[in-house]
């Protein structure tokens, strides 16, 4: 049984998409999502910088659009579209915005209207960060219980737990500095080079825009099934995804319920879309005994195939 996963921010490289983009097809999908927003995806894609595709503005439409590109190509057999294809994939899971790539592939969301939500929400989220003196720190190692009562003690909010180790504790820069000077024991804290607090109450202003915004988006039911950050859940109700992916930003990412469902659902194998390699990772440490595999560039198609053959729905 097999899960496609879509990365979350952090995890965009400068000219990831390049290689992809080499395509016609591609090229001309990002050219359309490019004009639809307002944003040069080609370009972030391709020749920015790495401090330009970090800000939060860019680099969650970037994520996006590079996750549907990595996944058509992978799927659609050379075609445009993403929504209703036979497919041999059994769940999808994307972390924090990866959500948004999820909801697409699954056909919850088609990509245009996908690339709008992510576009107002890296803005949104850009704009409730700017002036809060708030940030995120990765906490790793140390016993969870611990870890968290430490960062419940300092003042912060444990916004991320990614399992196999790593919890992400955010809130103000000023108590995430003393934190620092006293991680739990055992573990070791590093600042992460993020603009704000984000899936903490400092992203509620961001919520709200969001969810008039989805109020009128049409959504269609999962297919294969969506497995929430929230809290681990499968989920196909369309309204009911969207309605957790907005809510999401100012709350708390339960990756490591996400990955414990996929081994409770039987999932033998996993693949990351672009640009993959940081969900993998995590599923090979909290998960062993489920496969991974990463989708770089189109040089990987061919084995990412036999990888559908081996884990893949009949």
């Amino acid at each position: 049984m097999l899960a496609l996963l879509a990365p979350g921010q952090g995890s965009q490289v400068p000219g990831f998409l390049s290689p992809w983009l080499e395509d016609a097809n591609a090229a001309e999908l990002i050219a359309s999502w490019s004009d639809a927003i307002g944003l040069d995806l080609q370009h972030l894609g391709t020749t920015a910088s790495a401090d330009e595709i970090r800000d939060t503005a860019n680099a969650q439409p970037l994520l996006v659009a590079g996750g549907l590109i990595g996944t058509i190509r992978l799927l659609a057999n050379g075609d445009k579209k993403i929504n209703n294809l036979p497919s041999p994939i059994s769940y999808v899971a994307g972390h924090s915005v990866g959500e948004i790539t999820a909801a697409a592939i699954s056909g919850v969301l088609d990509p245009i209207s996908a690339m709008k939500l992510v576009h107002l929400r890296g803005a949104q989220m850009a704009t409730a960060a700017k002036g809060s003196n708030t940030g995120m720190s990765a906490v790793l190692g140390g016993e969870r219980d611990l870890v968290i009562s430490a960062i419940n003690a300092a003042g912060l909010t444990a916004a991320n737990e990614n399992g196999g180790g790593q919890i992400v504790a955010a809130g103000s820069l000023s108590a995430l500095e003393s934190f620092s000077q006293n991680p739990p024991e055992g573990s070791r804290i590093r600042a992460l080079a993020v603009s704000g607090a984000f899936h903490t109450s400092t992203m509620l202003p961001a919520v709200s825009h969001l969810a008039t915004f989805a109020s009128s988006m049409e959504t269609s039911n999962s297919s294969p099934p969506f497995i929430s950050n929230k809290d681990g859940a499968v989920i196909e109700t369309g309204r009911d995804i969207l309605d957790r992916i907005v809510g999401q930003i100012a709350g708390p990412v339960r990756w490591d319920l996400c990955m414990e469902t996929l081994a409770k659902c039987g999932v033998t194998g996993v693949i990351e879309v672009p640009p993959a390699g940081t969900l993998a990772g995590l599923v090979k440490r909290a998960q062993s005994e489920i496969e991974t595999f990463t989708l770089k560039s189109p040089e990987d198609l061919g084995a990412a195939h036999e990888f559908i053959a081996k884990h893949g729905a009949n």
